[in-house]
């Protein structure tokens, strides 16, 4: 399987409790952090709700 690096690049603050939540649940707090998930069509879902907030990179 691919994985995927998602790196928040812009404030979670002004988005919507959804968005924020999402956030949260892909582990992302701070901007500029990363983490490195495994590619599934959740993943991928999760990422389309956030997409204008985070960095996305496949290896």
């Amino acid at each position: 399987m691919a994985n995927i690096t998602v790196k928040l690049v812009k404030s979670r603050y002004g988005n919507t409790p959804k968005q924020r939540a999402t956030l949260a649940s892909l582990g992302l707090k701070k901007i500029r952090q990363e983490r490195s998930f495994e590619k599934t069509d959740t993943l991928v879902g999760m990422i389309a709700k956030v997409q204008h907030l985070v960095e996305v990179t496949e290896s």
